[in-house]
């Protein structure tokens, strides 16, 4: 203790006798070598580029489930949704219990976070790309580069809308601390969005050489969308004339996607694996992997198809001959063993069933025939799995044993069931207690091939089969013309809805086909969670229709019983987040109806 108090005054000492030596008054002045400033870091139009390759990233990050976590569970993975639930063994992370949730609830500061980190981002190279020292390649570079600024900006401000309705709209950036910000309405939100979409189409390129960049059917189609957001928005405020108007202009922004571009549905089998069917084995050993315990060995042929193709390795970009590819964020299994961690999907492990744990006794393991190495963190409730393909609409190429699996072969040894189809009646444990069953029937569903695989990457490396490693649609044709059709509907052309919905259906070689009088809000719902399960944000889907279409769904359809108990409110909003009303002090940010 002692020699630690000498040390002590010493350093005091030494300390106030410099003080006492140094006359100078710059004496306590900073004097750095350099001082970087938004004016003096911006050097060259690369440097801008690699901003907007920021916010490539960060909207890779937003979708492609890179950063595991409930507020990924809810915005990409739909928990809470009439779509997603949980399991039995991720009940902590539930989202649809509505004792429990409320405008202090992490999802929404984070998912509210996220968008306005991509605003900022979107601004700096906005700023960037006006700066006098710039030099472009060209006057076509230059206004690319903004072009996609204001993409990304446009883009985050339709999601808010979306989500959340009137938000502050942010168009410079802020050097200062500020608690000052106003909202604007849900209508205000969408047409800022509306407004720079339109403002960019003749500087966006219809094709890029570059997979993953930007062209101009992507802002065609996010302007379909914001259209019907806007009608939508008018038909609550009780302007019918101008809600169809805006209709009118949703459907023609989709005929210039569908009927007037360069995009077609794929019908026919292409890509990397054209010539393949899906292969699994029923045994547990990974040694054993071999013709004499295929899935085939056991009778179960399972015959690949156009719509498997699109979700196999290499097949995903236009520029590879996918036409229905609009855009792509791009994942590369070599740029994530060098240097790109994130460049991953984690849908095997996030979205892939349990069957090891309820069904040990029949099907263990973690190898491909059980879907990977998942670990449930969502589960598709009945609705999504079984429901939306009941009666005449189980012919469905989406629904076949290539695309969502539901034949899987015993590969337990000592069950009756080894190298033999295990019934659904055995999978959900019919007879035993309620445990028991729901256990069972979160934990084990069927398996899309959008979220496994029968080849997984990477697995001599040392790789698992928690991740694939292919590219991620952000946005792919059948989302459009499903907007179209939705369109038309609303706009009181339910026949020419129901053409727009057989495009889809005759691509997926389905026997019933979609009648002029079958058309309704549900189901343009059920079409997009047959086409878009594991793409769609389905909490952007339900809170954009308006009225009390989500608050009905999610108590219809969700498996637990939480939201049938608990949500007596109706809402098509998520809260503000009380924090972000709490900081911005200067000025009263009112909460959305019901969340207070």
């Amino acid at each position: 203790m002692k020699k630690k108090t000498i040390k002590y005054y010493v350093c005091i000492l030494s300390f106030l006798m410099t003080m006492m030596s140094c006359n100078d008054a710059d004496f306590l002045a900073e004097k750095p070598d350099t001082f970087y400033t938004i004016e003096n870091a911006f050097t060259t139009s690369e440097q801008v580029d690699q901003v907007l390759v920021a916010c490539y990233s960060h909207i890779r990050v937003m979708y492609c489930m890179l950063e595991e976590g409930k507020t990924a569970f809810a915005f990409r993975g739909g928990n809470g949704t009439d779509m997603f639930d949980v399991a039995t063994i991720r009940r902590s992370n539930r989202f649809n219990d509505y004792s429990i949730l409320n405008a202090t609830d992490e999802v929404f500061y984070t998912n509210y976070s996220h968008w306005y980190q991509l605003i900022s981002k979107a601004n700096l190279a906005l700023y960037a790309a006006e700066l006098p020292q710039i030099v472009w390649g060209s006057e076509a570079d230059k206004a690319y580069a903004i072009a996609q600024a204001r993409f990304f900006r446009a883009f985050c401000y339709r999601n808010l809308g979306e989500l959340f309705g009137g938000v502050p709209i942010v168009t410079e950036i802020t050097t200062t601390p500020r608690y000052d910000f106003a909202r604007s309405s849900r209508m205000e939100t969408y047409q800022f969005a509306i407004d720079e979409m339109e403002a960019i189409l003749n500087d966006l390129p219809e094709t890029q050489a570059i997979g993953g960049r930007l062209v101009r059917g992507a802002a065609l189609h996010n302007l379909c969308q914001l259209y019907i957001d806007k009608g939508v928005t008018l038909e609550e405020e009780g302007n019918l004339a101008d809600a169809k108007n805006a209709y009118g202009r949703a459907i023609t922004y989709g005929n210039d996607v569908i009927d007037g571009s360069i995009y077609n549905l794929m019908t026919e089998r292409f890509g990397s694996r054209m010539n393949e069917n899906p292969e699994f084995y029923y045994t547990s050993d990974a040694t054993e992997q071999d013709p004499a315990h295929s899935y085939s060995s056991a009778g179960v042929n399972i015959e690949g198809n156009v719509y498997w193709d699109l979700f196999q390795e290499g097949n995903q970009n236009y520029q590879d001959g996918n036409k229905e590819a609009i855009w792509v964020a791009q994942i590369d299994y070599t740029a994530y063993k060098t240097e790109d961690g994130n460049s991953k999907l984690q849908y095997s492990r996030v979205f892939g069933p349990v069957y090891r744990d309820p069904m040990s006794a029949h099907l263990g393991g973690m190898l491909e025939d059980v879907g990977g190495r998942g670990i449930v963190q969502v589960t598709p409730t009945m609705y999504t799995r079984d429901i939306i393909y009941q009666g005449k609409w189980g012919d469905d190429m989406r629904n076949s044993d290539a695309v969502f699996r539901r034949t899987l072969v015993g590969n337990t040894p000592s069950s009756p069931y080894y190298g033999k189809p295990v019934p659904w009646s055995v999978i959900y444990r019919d007879g035993e207690s309620s445990d028991a069953i729901d256990a069972a029937k979160t934990q084990c569903f069927p398996i899309s091939c959008k979220i496994a695989t029968d080849k997984y990457t990477g697995l001599n490396d040392g790789e698992n089969r928690s991740n694939l490693f292919r590219d991620e649609y952000l946005i792919r044709l059948p989302e459009t013309i499903l907007l179209r059709a939705e369109a038309k509907m609303r706009a009181g052309d339910n026949a020419g809805a129901a053409n727009d919905l057989n495009l889809l259906r005759k691509r997926a070689k389905c026997a019933y086909l979609v009648q002029a009088s079958d058309v309704n809000v549900d189901l343009i719902l059920d079409e997009r969670a047959r086409e878009l399960v594991y793409e769609e944000c389905r909490w952007n889907t339900l809170l954009r229709m308006g009225g009390t279409v989500a608050t009905d769904r999610i108590k219809k359809y969700a498996y637990w019983d939480d939201p049938r108990t608990t949500l007596t409110k109706q809402f098509n909003l998520w809260p503000i987040p009380q924090v972000v009303i709490d900081t911005n002090k200067d000025i009263v940010m009112e909460q959305n109806p019901g969340w207070n």
